[in-house]
C-alpha cells in the first residue's frame, strides 16, 4: 500500500463522526474562511452562483490537479480547450435544444419560477401519495410530462410553495443560456451546457492528431452552464459550475478488452445496481455482467482512485446505476458516483457509455464523416452497398447545401429505411443505391464513447462536509478540516512565536517557499489562534520558530490532526515536511 493511500485512510477513519447542523456549519465556515462566498453578495446575491475566495480558489486548483494526475498523466487523455460559447448547429445535433428542458411553473401572487415536477413530488410525498410523472410517449427514460404535472396541480389544488397562492400553467423551459453571436441578430449561440460538445465536434482533428487509431482520449476542464428554474441546494445545484470530463473514444468491438484492466482488477466498489446492493471487485463486476464491460469498469475504479484522493471518504461514496426508466435512450450503461452528503446522496460523476451517438448525431448535422478506419491485417475484396449522390437533382434542391448533403450521402454504407440529414428526410431522387465489389484496406468504424464526467463544485462541497470536525482541545472546543494533504490550499504554515523572531522566521518561510511548498506566513496574534486559523482551513503542519531556533537552529513541527509536536533542523526541514505530507505525521516522526 503507497503512502498517500494509506494516509488516506488515516484521516477516513479520524473523521467517522456525526455532527448535528452540520451543512449550516460547514457554510458558516466556508464563507468566514475564504472558500466560498455568494456571488454579487453586495446587490443581494444570485441563487446557484458563487464565488471561491483566496482560500477555496487555491483548493478547487489542487482538486483539479489531482483530476489530471489521474487522467491526463495517468491515463494519456490529451486536454483541449474549446468555448464556452456554442453555435446553434452544436446543440441541434446533439439534441439540447429539443430535450434539454425542465417544467416550469409560476406563483400567480408572488411571481416565483418553480420547478413544476419538483413542487408536485414534494407535496405528495408529503402526504405519501404516489404518483407518475413520466411522459407516456418517451419508453427510454422517465422524462415527466407537462400534461400529467398539471392534472396533479389541479386535481391536488397544490400551492405555491412559498406564499400559497394559487400556481399558474406548467410549460417547457430550455435550461441554456442563449446568446447572439455579432452584433446586432447575428448568428445564434448559447452558453454551454457541457463541455463535451465541443470534443465532439472537434473529433475530425483529434483523429488526425491521433494518426487515426483508436483508442484514444481527449480531456477537458471548464466552465457550463444551466440556467436552473429555482436552485436551492446552496453549491450542489448552480447556474455556472465547473465540469472535468473524459472523453474515450474507442472501437467498440473492443469495449471489453481494456489494455491497463489488470491494473484496476480488484479495486473495490460500493456498488448499488438494479440487480445487486454491496461490495464487489470490477473484475467481479464485469463477470456477472453488473458492469456492462471492462472499459466503463475501468473508469469506473479511475473514479474511486480520484475521490478517495481528494478526500470523499470511501465509507461514504458509492456507484449507482442508473435504472431502465432513467437511462439516457443512446446509453448502454450508466453509472453515477455518488457522495453521502447532509443534502443525501448526491451525483459527483456520471460514467457513462454514449455508444457512438454524439458523433452519429454530429456527421448528420455537419455532413462529415465521423468514422475510423480500422486497417484489415490484409486487404479484402467485399461486396458493399454505397449511397451515390445525383448532384443534378441536389444542386437545385439543396442550392448552397448541395456539396454538403453530398458528402454526407457519400459516407452511408448499408442504408436503412430513409436517409435523415439535418432533421428532414432526403429525397430518393437525390441519389441512388447501389451495389459494388471492391478491395477494401479495412472497416468504417464509428467509435463509442465512454465518459466519466465529473462536477468539481460538488466534489468540493462533499470533501468540505466529510473533512469537516470538531474536537476538544485544553478545554476549548476546535474546529478543524482535516483535508487531505494532496490537495490542501496551504502545505505549511509559520509563526515566529514572538515579533523579536520575526526575521528568523521570514528566512524559514522563504525557504520552504523555494523548496516548492504551499506556505503561509503568520505572525498576527496569540500563537493557539494561530493554530486554529490553520486548523480551520486545513493546513496539514505549522512550523514554530522559538527561542531555541536562535540557539541550535531547531524548530517546532506541529501536526493538524493530533496535535502532536516534534523539533527538526532547520537544515532537513524540507525534506522532512515532505515526507510528513507524503506519508503521514507519525510515520515520519518516529
Amino acid at each position: 500500500m503507497g503512502g498517500k493511500e494509506e494516509l488516506v485512510m488515516q484521516l477516513d477513519k479520524r473523521r467517522d463522526i456525526s455532527i448535528d447542523g452540520l451543512k449550516a456549519r460547514v457554510l458558516e465556515l466556508a464563507k468566514r474562511r475564504g472558500f466560498l462566498w455568494p456571488s454579487y453578495e453586495i446587490y443581494g446575491g444570485v441563487a446557484g452562483l458563487w464565488d471561491y475566495g483566496p482560500v477555496g480558489a487555491m483548493l478547487k486548483h489542487r482538486v483539479e490537479s489531482a483530476w489530471r494526475d489521474i487522467f491526463v498523466v495517468g491515463e494519456s487523455a490529451l486536454p483541449i480547450e474549446t468555448p464556452t460559447i456554442g453555435v446553434e448547429e452544436v446543440f441541434l445535433a446533439s439534441g439540447h435544444l429539443s430535450n434539454f428542458v425542465d417544467l416550469i411553473v409560476e406563483c400567480v401572487n408572488c411571481q416565483t419560477a418553480l420547478r413544476a415536477d419538483h413542487v408536485v413530488t414534494e407535496y405528495l410525498k408529503s402526504r405519501g401519495i404516489a404518483a407518475d410523472l413520466c411522459d407516456p410517449d418517451i419508453a427510454d427514460a422517465c422524462v415527466p410530462s407537462s400534461e400529467k404535472t398539471q392534472e396533479l396541480i389541479d386535481s391536488y389544488d397544490i400551492m405555491c410553495p412559498d406564499c400559497g397562492g394559487p400556481l399558474g400553467k406548467v410549460h417547457d423551459f430550455n435550461l441554456m443560456f442563449t446568446t447572439h453571436i455579432g452584433p446586432g441578430t447575428q448568428r445564434k449561440g448559447y452558453l454551454r451546457p457541457e463541455t463535451a460538445q465541443g470534443i465532439f465536434a472537434d473529433f475530425p482533428r483529434l483523429l488526425r492528431f491521433y494518426r487515426d487509431r483508436l483508442p484514444f482520449g481527449v480531456a477537458q476542464i471548464g466552465k457550463s452552464y444551466r440556467n436552473e428554474i429555482s436552485p436551492r441546494q446552496g453549491v450542489i445545484r448552480l447556474r455556472e459550475f465547473t465540469q472535468a470530463e473524459v472523453e474515450v473514444f474507442v472501437d467498440p468491438r473492443e469495449k471489453n478488452h481494456h489494455p491497463r484492466f489488470d491494473e484496476v482488477a480488484n479495486v473495490e466498489i460500493n456498488i448499488l445496481s438494479k440487480d445487486f446492493a454491496g461490495t464487489a471487485s470490477v473484475k467481479a463486476a464485469c463477470e456477472r455482467n453488473i458492469i456492462a464491460h471492462e472499459y466503463l469498469a475501468y473508469h469506473i475504479a479511475r473514479c474511486r482512485e480520484f475521490f478517495t484522493r481528494v478526500g470523499v471518504r470511501e465509507s461514504r461514496l458509492r456507484f449507482r446505476q442508473h435504472l431502465p426508466d432513467e437511462m439516457a435512450h443512446y446509453a448502454v450503461d450508466c453509472w453515477d458516483a455518488e457522495g453521502l452528503t447532509q443534502h443525501g446522496w448526491i451525483e459527483l460523476a456520471g460514467i457513462a457509455d454514449r455508444t457512438d451517438y454524439d458523433l452519429k448525431q454530429h456527421e448528420r448535422q455537419s455532413g462529415l464523416q465521423m468514422a475510423v478506419l480500422v486497417p484489415y491485417d490484409e486487404p479484402k475484396e467485399v461486396e458493399r452497398i454505397i449511397v451515390r449522390p445525383n448532384m443534378g437533382y441536389l444542386g437545385p434542391k439543396y442550392k448552397g447545401k448541395a456539396k454538403q448533403v453530398a458528402a454526407f450521402l457519400s459516407t452511408i454504407r448499408d442504408p436503412e429505411g430513409p436517409i435523415v440529414f439535418d432533421g428532414r428526410i432526403v429525397d430518393p431522387e437525390g441519389y441512388a443505391i447501389e451495389t459494388i465489389r471492391q478491395t477494401v484496406s479495412g472497416d468504417f468504424v464509428t467509435p463509442h464513447v465512454i465518459e466519466p464526467s465529473f462536477g468539481i463544485d460538488r466534489s468540493i462541497y462533499t470533501l468540505l462536509e466529510h473533512a469537516y470536525d470538531e474536537d476538544t482541545i485544553d478545554g476549548e472546543r476546535r474546529i478543524v478540516l482535516r483535508l487531505s494533504p494532496d490537495i490542501a490550499p496551504v502545505e505549511v504554515a509559520v509563526f515566529p512565536l514572538v515579533k523579536v523572531l520575526n526575521e528568523k522566521a521570514l528566512e524559514v518561510f522563504r525557504l520552504l517557499r523555494r523548496a516548492g511548498l504551499l506556505v503561509e506566513y503568520d505572525d498576527s496574534g496569540t500563537i493557539g489562534r494561530r493554530y486554529r486559523r490553520q486548523d480551520e482551513i486545513g493546513t496539514p503542519f505549522a512550523v514554530t520558530i522559538d527561542h531555541e531556533t536562535t540557539e541550535n537552529s531547531t524548530v517546532t513541527i506541529r501536526d493538524r490532526d493530533t496535535t502532536k509536536q516534534v523539533r527538526s533542523s532547520i537544515e532537513s526541514l524540507v525534506d522532512v515536511l515532505r515526507g510528513m505530507l507524503v506519508r503521514g505525521f507519525d510515520r515520519i516522526s518516529s
